[in-house]
């Protein structure tokens, strides 16, 4: 053996990865070993690899793939730091994503019978405004029994999209829904209403890849409400006084942030904010379902409202306002008078016990 060198048992227990994982890294130009007999094929490591090594073990234990951990691996510290963070930061997203899904699939298979009968109704409003700036309003509004949507338009034939994307969602107003234990059933019945969704901005569009709309709706069933999500509207909860934002922005600052590459505070002056990587028609876009609760206060809105009023003010509106109208108002009001940079449109809604 040569002198200073690691048998790779030796090296193996050293740095924590199987023998079978280190002639698996040689062959992948991963982890070559510092000397290789000639004669025997027997293959020696220096002590000076054993924190390559670990490294390699380490970003293992995290799921990072192999071609991703060689590109880290040849970078220096702090790159290769934020590399790993940025890869954390994605696993994460899709991890929140798929515990939504898994959630979903619990309560679909188990069937629980909800153990308040209350019968429940929405109380809404929605209004939408050009804004101080735009020539225009592209954005499109809708608040009924059953359905609320916000979508915003952009291109030449932004307002057409937006228009034709909300008519076509409501269908959904007269729709027959299937018994509200089969919440499967009516994922399905929203999914068909967005594909017909997707037909109309295409019409209306001319199929130009520069048209498009965001979409944000939500579906009542009379105890939960089913969400679609693609673009940058969002959705917000106010329960019991605290304010959760129920979406997630396809955008390509909200991926630098959940990357780490960005802060959310340098993301809000970042040029590339309004940069959009999802619409209808170029992804699927998120369903799910909510359970609703009396008291509950749902907003949907677009980006000309979140994108100028900080969720803590949004927050306290909500929280003040006695009203659905008094709230969707204020909130425009807000967002003009911190210049109205872009149009701005709000759904606000309030589940209430019948008859209350």
């Amino acid at each position: 053996m040569p002198k200073d060198m690691l048998t790779i048992g030796a090296f193996a227990r050293a740095c924590r990865l199987s023998p079978k994982a280190l002639r698996l890294y040689d062959e992948l130009d991963l982890l070559r070993p510092a000397h290789v007999d000639p004669h025997s094929g027997y293959r020696y490591y220096s002590a000076a690899q054993l924190e390559r090594a670990r490294l390699v073990a380490w970003l293992r234990r995290l799921g990072m793939p192999l071609a991703r951990i060689r590109e880290v691996c040849a970078l220096g510290p702090a790159d290769a730091a934020h590399e790993i963070r940025a890869y954390w930061g994605r696993v994460e997203a899709e991890t929140a994503a798929r515990r939504d899904l898994a959630a979903f699939l619990v309560d679909h298979l188990t069937d629980t019978p909800r153990k308040d009968t209350t019968m429940l109704e929405l109380r809404y409003f929605a209004h939408s405004d050009r804004g101080r700036v735009r020539p225009a309003n592209q954005d499109t509004a809708y608040a009924g029994a059953r359905l609320l949507a916000v979508a915003d338009g952009y291109g030449p034939a932004g307002a057409p999209a937006s228009s034709a994307a909300v008519e076509a969602l409501r269908v959904l107003e007269t729709e027959e829904l299937r018994p509200l234990h089969e919440a499967g059933d009516v994922l399905n019945v929203l999914e068909d209403a967005v594909r017909g969704a997707t037909e109309a901005v295409r019409d209306a569009t001319d199929g130009s890849r520069d048209d498009g709309t965001t979409l944000t709706a939500l579906l009542w069933t009379g105890s939960r409400l089913a969400l679609v999500h693609i673009g940058d509207s969002r959705a917000y909860l106010l329960r019991e006084g605290a304010l959760f934002r129920i979406t997630h922005d396809h955008t390509m600052v909200q991926s630098m942030i959940d990357e780490g590459r960005l802060t959310p505070e340098e993301a809000t002056a970042h040029p590339q904010r309004t940069l959009l990587l999802k619409a209808l028609g170029t992804a699927a876009p998120e369903l799910r379902l909510h359970d609703a609760a009396p008291g509950d206060r749902y907003l949907l809105c677009s980006d000309g409202l979140c994108g100028v009023v900080p969720d803590a003010r949004i927050r306290t509106v909500l929280t003040s306002a006695a009203s659905p109208d008094e709230a969707t108002r204020t909130l425009i009001a807000e967002a003009n008078d911190a210049g109205g940079p872009d149009n701005v449109s709000c759904v606000v809604a309030d589940v209430v016990e019948t008859g209350g």
